[in-house]
């Protein structure tokens, strides 16, 4: 067996699993982020089985000072406080680490990085092959012919593994040693180690390339021409105290003795308890394999506290837990199809189908699920569908390919889905109905989805059916994997499946939704959220039904020829850059496009550099660099043009679905944590607006054919309306009731001015203040914005709170609303739980504070939009329109209208959108027409 020795950087590899999934974070019933111990148990687990280590050990960092603080005070002082869930993360890391029986190595007064250094030498003197796994360049100096860095996979990519050749290339020196003279050259923004003001990573490489040492190039400054030279002589004390910060120390008080970093037999019951209290159900499996059951029972035996209710404390705020208040949630999941009493019949003949019917026009309610063979609801087949009004017991009713007897089957059950005081039970049932669509069958009954329910009392995570199943019922569910393979392009589909085995896995899954929906009434109760599931979320889903069975028709042509104009418009920007930096290179590299601007160019002397230590060149940055030099702006258009021609022009013509030649997107109803609604396929939010060629997208979207029309309908500044309402300030309510603009009257009473006197710039700045104030913006933030000093900025907001103070006290009610509660809620009720309102970490209470403030602003537009949706659909179908509601993005709807209804419908739309909530502020909504989306907004 290789002597292979894998040495963890622990803390470089938290960070990077917990960035990795900081947009979509893992959170447990219990409300806790897990980001930081899922991406670090997945990578250990990966390394252990990919790599087959025979020896291996984890290194952290301790809290003691080091003498590098010792020799710089300022070293690493420029570093963010680390996540609060980070913080907490660490004792589940060593926890899991230990329970895989393997050692964590920590020595105070020196850092990870020296103990891996360390041993990492001692082991190679041993004979043995050393990994250093890290993404850290820092690691370089240590290399040798038989120590490499590996740093582990990221985003779907592949590992990297680099020896000295690797290395050398990389910083394009001779030897590795020479990594040191780099850094103490060009400096560590990460560890804010300072280097030579004003030599970066290339000019470095250059200088050692000539001088071979930092040392030597001190000793040449004089034979450097021009600024550099000055600026190597006033530098050399910070470059030579640099190279000592840089260098890793190898030779820490510890010792590699080999019998103590074998991989051992991991500890199952260990493993299963933090995992069960992690909810790691599916790694978990993989990590355990059968010991995995066995292993999660006596877990539970042993952490039964963990699961119980929580124990309300002293001083902890009524409502600030975000597990719902039921001893289910963070069950483990050891039960399913094989050890739980179940009875689920196949319906297979027409007498079954009748018997069936007769029993489930008895119930009062049912659920209801369909099984298809793919997963996109307008281009599918019906395989089954299955029923269940019993928990514990479910009916499949197998659906034939051929169109007739599957039509047949449906108008036998006809009856069941006509009947109105019926309630439909289902998980995500708008994909259920708009399969149903295609086989002209509506439900009339009402219906209760569990996804919107556990939505509504729980908006942040993630709410599969399999999950939702393993929290709240302690049951795994069947996985459709085992039945059609996994994804990709192997994968087969329900009809290939032999009819006994979908009959288990589709009862299952109706069953399972009856059981959750037992579960989740009482909570919405208990969570008052009633009103928003019963007269919001659930009548929604039949009017996002027909909108996704609609689509909108795209003008393939106008799409190709913009297509072609934005090519000719992104080379023309592209060759332009090119010439203005006198190099050619790759545009779309960061990294690269960070060397031409700023140590070619030198356009920031202050660049800053990401994490990676490659320089900062997101739009933000490139924004306020853009009067500095032209080509910053000919650097944003090749971006917004190019992203604009592939995200949509291009794209768009794709997703065109071939039954219909039309674009059918997805509404996501269970997504937004402030309600408002979000789609895909295509993600219609994003279609940028505020600039032309972003609007010029719009110009596709058309018609069906000449006898309809696009018509478009916006609230107009609906978000400042709200909080008017919601504030009461007397100021602002004035000026919305006077029909004044509401940014020139706020220009007028920031400025004091008349309203005659407002000039277009101080009605622009007005309008920043208005928007930015309910999303917290600073001074700072304030003058970035709108290119004005700090302290106009601060006098801004300071005469904005004097003029509206009633605004400045709802932030501060909400705040401590919050605080108290542990949540803030909409207009309507819809709520939103804030777990890090009371943090003690600045940046992370500060972040829960701005949400406190804007979020029952943005869910009640939200919830208006809804509502608005809901009554003119339902007034569009009373009056027979054969005009459809087709689109929903941010406040603004679509309509195709058929011309000769036109008239009719206008004011329809314009009186529903107004009066959708009883509000005491006056409601505008703006309504336009026109051959395609463009003209008509």
């Amino acid at each position: 067996m290789s002597k292979k020795l894998f040495l963890l950087d622990a803390m470089a590899l938290v960070y990077r699993a917990y960035y990795a999934l900081l947009r979509n974070p893992r959170i447990t019933s219990k409300g806790r982020n897990t980001n930081a111990q899922f991406g670090f148990t997945n990578t250990l687990f990966e390394l252990i089985n990919k790599e087959k280590p025979s020896h291996m050990a984890v290194a952290f960092d301790t809290h003691a000072p080091t003498e590098r603080h010792t020799d710089f005070e300022d070293y690493k002082a420029n570093r963010e406080d680390a996540p609060e869930d980070l913080i907490e993360a660490l004792p589940d890391i060593k926890r899991i680490i230990e329970g895989f029986n393997i050692p964590v190595m920590e020595v105070d007064g020196y850092e990870a990085d020296d103990v891996i250094g360390t041993l990492a030498w001692q082991a190679a003197d041993a004979g043995y092959e050393v990994y250093m796994v890290t993404p850290d360049k820092d690691y370089g100096q240590l290399v040798r012919d038989n120590i490499f860095i590996y740093k582990p996979p990221a985003g779907g990519g592949k590992e990297e593994i680099l020896g000295p050749k690797e290395v050398c290339e990389k910083w394009q020196i001779k030897r590795v040693d020479q990594v040191i003279d780099i850094l103490g050259l060009m400096g560590d923004a990460v560890d804010n180690i300072p280097g030579i003001p004003g030599v970066g990573e290339k000019t470095a490489m250059k200088l050692l390339a000539e001088y071979d040492t930092l040392e030597n190039v001190i000793a040449n400054a004089d034979n450097i021409k021009g600024k550099m030279g000055e600026k190597i002589k006033a530098g050399a004390d910070s470059a030579v105290l640099s190279k000592k910060l840089a260098t890793i120390i190898t030779d820490v008080p510890v010792e590699f003795h080999e019998e103590n970093f074998g991989i051992k037999p991991m500890n199952p019951a260990a493993l299963a308890e933090i995992f069960a209290e992690l909810e790691f159900r599916t790694l978990g499996k993989r990590i355990l394999g059968e010991l995995y059951q066995d292993a999660t029972q006596s877990a539970v035996a042993v952490q039964q506290d963990l699961f119980s209710a929580p124990v309300e404390q002293k001083n902890t705020p009524k409502a600030a837990t975000l597990a719902p208040a039921t001893e289910q949630v963070g069950l483990v999941a050891d039960k399913n199809i094989e050890n739980t009493p179940h009875n689920y019949i196949l319906a297979g003949t027409p007498e079954e189908h009748l018997t069936l019917l007769q029993q489930l026009l008895e119930q009062d309610e049912i659920c209801f699920d369909t099984e298809t063979t793919g997963t996109d609801a307008n281009n599918v087949e019906l395989v089954g569908m299955s029923f269940s009004y019993t928990p514990g017991t479910a009916y499949y009713v197998p659906v034939p390919p051929n169109r007739e007897g599957a039509l047949e089957i449906l108008h036998t059950f006809k009856p069941l889905f006509d009947k109105e005081n019926i309630i439909f039970i289902g998980q995500n049932l708008k994909y259920d109905l708009i399969v149903l669509k295609w086989y002209d069958i509506a439900i009339k009954g009402s219906i209760f989805d569990t996804m919107l329910a556990h939505y509504l009392i729980e908006p942040e995570g993630r709410r599969g059916m399999d999950l939702l199943s393993a929290q709240y019922l302690g049951y795994e569910p069947v996985s459709i994997e085992t039945l059609i393979g996994k994804k990709g392009k192997n994968q087969g589909n329900m009809r290939d499946v032999p009819v006994e085995k979908v009959k288990d896995y589709a009862a299952e899954d109706a069953d399972i939704t009856l059981q959750l929906k037992h579960k989740f009434a009482p909570i919405v109760a208990e969570r008052e959220v009633s009103k928003v599931f019963y007269e919001i979320e659930n009548p929604l889903v039949k009017v996002l039904t027909d909108m996704e069975y609609e689509g909108v028709a795209i003008d393939k042509q106008t799409l190709s020829d913009y297509s072609n104009e934005l090519q000719a418009e992104i080379k023309r920007a592209e060759e332009s850059v090119y010439e203005q930096a006198g190099v050619r290179f790759n545009l779309a590299s960061p990294k690269q496009l960070g060397e031409v601007l700023f140590e070619k160019l030198q356009l920031d002397p202050k660049a800053k550099k990401t994490k990676t230590g490659q320089y900062a060149t997101g739009e933000d940055i490139l924004q306020k660099l853009a009067s500095k030099h032209k080509i910053v702006e000919d650097i944003l258009v090749f971006r917004e043009l190019t992203k604009l021609k592939s995200t949509y022009v291009d794209a768009l013509p794709t997703m065109i679905n071939p039954r219909t030649g039309r674009i059918h997107t997805s509404y996501n109803q269970a997504v937004a944590v402030t309600g408002r609604l979000s789609s895909n396929n295509p993600n219609l939010q994003n279609i940028p607006i505020r600039t032309e060629r972003g609007r010029e997208v719009r110009k596709a979207f058309v018609p069906r054919d000449a006898e309809h029309i696009l018509v478009s309908a916006d609230y107009s500044q609906i978000e400042l309306r709200i909080i008017a309402a919601i504030s009461k300030d007397e100021n602002m309510l004035a000026a919305f009731r006077s029909g004044t603009d509401i940014h020139t009257a706020t220009a007028a009473k920031v400025y004091g001015v008349e309203i005659s006197e407002v000039s277009p710039d101080m009605r622009r700045n007005a309008k920043s203040v208005n928007f930015g104030i309910i999303y917290g913006v600073s001074a700072f933030g304030l003058s970035e914005n709108l290119g004005i000093s700090r302290t106009e900025a601060k006098g801004l907001i300071d005469n904005y709170f004097i003029q509206y103070p009633a605004i400045k006290q709802y932030m501060q009610d909400q705040v401590a609303f919050a605080k108290e509660h542990g949540y803030v809620q909409t207009m309507l009720g819809r709520k939103r739980w804030l777990k890090d309102i009371n943090s003690s970490n600045a940046v992370v209470r500060g972040f829960a504070e701005r949400n406190a403030i804007n979020m029952p602003i943005q869910g009640t537009a939200a919830d208006m939009i809804k509502l608005a949706m809901i009554s003119i659909h339902k007034a569009m179908q009373s009056a027979g329109f054969q005009s459809k509601m087709i689109l929903q993005v941010h406040d603004e709807l679509i309509f195709d209208v058929y011309k000769p209804e036109l008239e009719k419908l206008k004011p329809l739309i314009i009186e529903h959108m107004k009066n959708a909530m009883e509000i005491d502020v006056p409601i505008e909504a703006e309504l336009g027409s026109g051959n395609n989306w463009l003209e008509a907004h």
